[in-house]
């Protein structure tokens, strides 16, 4: 036998062996498929190993499908079957809502349904053509129900994005005749079924015309037929294009479209009325040269039902807003009745708000004699200032004679009662003048009339004092009491008009406000809040700075069972109580002595504000005392146009201001409101340096044809000698032991324009002469220049406003 080692044949099968040293060839591929020990021919299932055992086969995934599938049309198969076409629910079943007053006694009642069907013939093709551009431009050729907007709404619910309908008019038509509006799940699956069998049933026609007939239009008006009668007094069959397509945007927000009600909300309504017109030519339903030539067709004024007349027809006005607005129940949800409502409305004070303003205005007019007299209006709103309720509210002369709320409106300007917000704004952000005074009540401003502002780069601003007077040098407690536009226009450029627009929010307006805008005007009050939003911020003043949001409800039972979840009131330190107590004294000496003193008749420590409109278009009285917050405004309006009206005239007197009537009214008023309770005193925490001194008061100036206003000169500047000019050319004032200066040309007030100076420096370097329109002024001083006005005024529509 040989020693070599023979070589090992080739195993047909597999056997364990001893590893070899170095390399080894790889193994041939095998000739056939490969076999399992002891089962030849037959191959072996490879197992899944690792992360693949996770992935399922495509078998695995088709019966998956398969059995979804099965399972959803089974599902539907089943509610197919299951759900039923239910008789009308009738918005024709609706209930009345009942409004109670705090103490339980009975408000209102909600009045009967306002509806008149018609059948499709009966109304015009351009409004039915309308409809469906808002609401379903696809529906004659669409099925009922359209699962991909109805995925696409539910996310941007979701999402955040606000709450959208993905509805079909034939799943709303079902919603408002079938169903109810409650946002359930299961009336949504209901929804969804019985559109499809009612599409089944009914012609498109058919559902078209119960839709038009059961949707809701606002001004309790149900069916095109009552909205048409209800908004332009026609049928719906003489219904134009521009009318059509207005009651058809309608349909998005009833309540918040009606331009009338809430004139406020008018860009909003004429956004949705040109989406609609824009619908209609999209769909060939309107040529585009019949488009352009389309104008908005505005509605009638409204007038409420005779359950509501007097005051009722407001306070149920302004609870339904309230509730809805604060998405506590929507507004379809309320129109179906069933809801009782306690208010936080105190009916003796109630009674006192309206016997306060028929005293004081109402009962003075001579509508016979006086045209002017039937323009006037007024609109009140009273808050508890610790706890935000609304306990009084007086909407106007009578609800079913004017149709809009005048204290919740939002069209009429708050003139200076937006002050106080500004100098609020001053000292919660430590401002100072241009040149480095810290603002208090105590700083010295120039009041001159039509004094350039300083400091502010959007274009040159110089703000008329009411009558043209001119004031010189001032503190800032005077300044408010007298309601000086100059000295509050700087105000507002040293604080930053960014900041007093952020402070007023803060105190309650509404971030959206119209023309509430960062520009020296602000101070002067153009913005147009309501009556409740300035009630609202001078609320927060008398709480010392602390704000909550108004409540006008209590409770909300349905049914007179289920209680309806009200949101938590949540209160918080919005500007500092050094802020709010140094206004709350201020506005104190507005009332002991400055332009709001008939507000002492309530008898009570008080403190508040006066204000105009321009054109006198409005007159305001905004105040409170420690325990009650009240703003009062008597507004000019066209009873058949709804147009602003100027008061100038009414109730036999040249003007209407502020300090007046207003005034009066807010006397009488809270003096009846608190008469059975003990007078508190205010207890206040003021900013150091608030403290007023001992310091003279300045005699106006009277404008006359010689202090250079009517010839283009400047007011008090330098004569051609450049000899020393006080206000007018007068001897300048003492000061009372602070540095003299020439009358309002010495200490520059807020780096602002002396009104006339000589060789002594100014402090800061400020501009010298006080500019009027077309005038230039006198040589420079120290450290100043020499200011020139342009004949016009580049920012247009910074309007001067009056206290």
């Amino acid at each position: 036998m040989s020693d070599k080692p023979q070589p090992q044949q080739r195993s047909q099968g597999w056997a364990p062996r001893e590893p070899e040293p170095g390399p080894r060839p790889a193994p041939a591929p095998a000739a056939g498929p490969q076999t399992g020990p002891g089962k030849p021919g037959k191959t072996q299932k490879r197992k899944r190993t690792g992360w693949r055992r996770l992935v399922p086969t495509w078998r695995m995934l088709l019966g998956t499908i398969l059995g979804a599938l099965l399972l959803v049309i089974g599902l539907f198969a089943l509610g197919y079957f299951l759900v039923k076409i239910p008789p009308a629910n009738a918005a024709a079943t609706k209930q009345s809502n009942v409004y109670l007053y705090a103490d339980g006694s009975q408000l209102a009642r909600d009045g009967d349904v306002n509806r008149e069907n018609v059948s499709l013939a009966q109304i015009s093709k351009d409004a039915q053509h309308a409809t469906l551009a808002a609401e379903d431009r696809d529906f004659y050729t669409e099925s009922a129900v359209d699962p991909k907007a109805m995925l696409r709404a539910g996310w941007n619910t979701v999402t955040g994005k606000g709450r959208q309908s993905g509805s079909t008019i034939t799943q709303q038509y079902v919603k408002n005749y079938y169903l109810g509006q409650e946002q359930t799940v299961t009336r949504k699956v209901k929804e969804f079924f019985i559109s499809i069998k009612l599409d089944r049933e009914k012609s498109k026609d058919d559902i078209l015309e119960g839709y038009l007939n059961t949707s809701y239009y606002g001004r309790n008006a149900y069916g095109i037929q009552a909205a048409a009668q209800a908004y332009y007094g026609v049928d719906a069959r003489r219904l134009t294009v521009a009318q059509g397509a207005y009651l058809a945007a309608l349909l998005n927000a009833p309540s918040e479209y009606d331009v009338i009600a809430h004139p406020e909300n008018k860009a909003a309504a004429l956004s949705r009325w040109n989406y609609v017109l824009d619908g209609m030519v999209k769909k060939k339903w309107l040529t585009p040269a019949d488009r352009a030539r389309i104008t908005f067709a505005p509605p009638k004024q409204a007038k409420g039902s005779a359950g509501m007349s007097g005051q009722r027809g407001y306070l149920v006005q302004a609870v339904n807003d309230y509730l809805t607005s604060n998405k506590i129940i929507d507004e379809d949800t309320l129109t179906t009745g069933g809801y009782r409502v306690t208010t936080t409305l105190q009916k003796p004070k109630q009674d006192a708000f309206v016997k306060a303003v028929n005293d004081q205005v109402m009962d003075q007019l001579d509508k016979k004699n006086r045209k002017v007299d039937t323009y006037v209006r007024a609109g009140g709103v009273a808050i508890d200032p610790s706890s935000g309720k609304v306990l009084a509210m007086y909407g106007g002369i009578d609800y079913t004679q004017q149709y809009v709320n005048n204290a919740t409106r939002r069209d009429y300007q708050v003139g200076s009662t937006f002050k106080p917000f500004v100098f609020t704004s001053a000292v919660q952000n430590d401002s100072q003048t241009q040149d480095g005074r810290v603002i208090t009540p105590n700083t010295i401003y120039d009041g001159t009339d039509q004094r350039p502002v300083e400091g502010w780069n959007g274009g040159f601003y110089a703000p008329e004092n009411e009558d043209g007077v001119s004031y010189g040098d001032i503190t800032v407690r005077t300044a408010t009491d007298k309601s000086v536009n100059s000295v509050y226009a700087q105000m507002a450029v040293d604080v930053g008009p960014a900041k007093v627009e952020k402070t007023a929010v803060a105190l309650g307006l509404p971030a959206g406000t119209p023309d509430l805008t960062a520009s020296p005007s602000i101070a002067l009050g153009p913005a147009t809040a309501s009556v409740l939003d300035m009630a609202e911020a001078y609320a927060t003043l008398a709480n010392h700075g602390r704000h909550g949001t108004y409540t006008l409800v209590e409770k909300v039972t349905k049914d007179g069972e289920e209680d309806v979840e009200l949101p938590a009131r949540s209160v918080r330190q919005t500007v500092s109580r050094e802020a709010a107590d140094t206004t709350t004294s201020m506005l104190q000496s507005v009332v002991d002595g400055g332009t709001g003193q008939a507000a002492q008749a309530a008898g009570r420590p008080a403190a508040g504000k006066t204000g105009t409109a321009e054109e006198d278009t409005a007159a305001w009285f905004a105040g409170y005392t420690p325990d009650l917050a009240t703003v009062v405004s008597v507004m000019g309006q066209d009873p058949e146009t709804g147009a602003h009206k100027s008061l100038y005239g009414a109730l036999g007197q040249p003007r209407i201001n502020g300090g007046g009537y207003p005034a009066q009214i807010w006397a009488q008023f809270t003096g009846d409101a608190l008469g059975d309770t003990e007078a508190a005193d205010f207890d206040l925490r003021l900013q150091p340096g608030a403290e007023e001194p001992d310091y003279p008061s300045y005699e106006p100036s009277e404008p006359d044809a010689t202090d250079g206003q009517d010839d283009g000169s400047t007011d008090g500047g330098q004569d051609e000698d450049e000899t020393q000019g006080g206000a007018n050319g007068s001897t300048p004032a003492p000061t009372n032991g602070q540095t003299q200066s020439p009358a309002t040309g010495g200490t520059n007030s807020s780096g602002g324009t002396p009104s006339g100076t000589t060789g002594g420096a100014t402090t800061g370097g400020g501009t010298t002469g006080s500019p009027t329109s077309g005038g230039t002024t006198g040589g420079a001083t120290n450290g100043g220049t020499t200011g020139t006005t342009p004949g016009v005024d580049p920012l247009g529509g910074l309007t001067s406003r009056k206290p």
